[in-house]
């Protein structure tokens, strides 16, 4: 499993660079999306322009982990996803549960976007 990890100022870009997201590399991807959330930098961009075939269970494990990132007040963002992936997403109905941006650069603003609405609905709560 080939993951390249670069952690960013607020947020940290996992990239898989393998062509085939399979089930048995979920558990090694949420160990990772573990070790990474520990420290200050919670947010995800998980990247996946590589990958050109997912099976669905990863599909599913990905909602999973987008429903834990936004119960934690954290940013999980998907960007570069190929058509195929996408295809498949949609397929089981999974793509609209997801944060999906096309670049890389649109994940990055989304996370600042989210980190912002939830200082100001922090501040409101006060």
């Amino acid at each position: 499993m080939n993951f390249k990890i670069d952690t960013k100022e607020k947020f940290h870009v996992i990239s898989l660079n393998e062509s085939q997201f399979s089930a048995n590399m979920t558990d090694k991807l949420r160990e990772l999306f573990t070790e990474v959330t520990q420290n200050d930098v919670k947010h995800i961009i998980l990247n996946l322009k590589t990958v050109q075939s997912l099976e669905q269970t990863v599909a599913q494990f990905l909602v999973e982990e987008q429903q834990k990132a936004y119960a934690a007040n954290r940013s999980f963002v998907l960007c570069e996803i190929q058509p195929s992936v996408k295809d498949t997403l949609k397929k089981l109905d999974l793509l609209d549960l997801l944060n999906v941006t096309p670049t890389e650069s649109e994940a990055w603003d989304i996370v600042q976007m989210e980190e912002v609405e939830r200082e100001l609905l922090g501040g409101e709560e006060s």
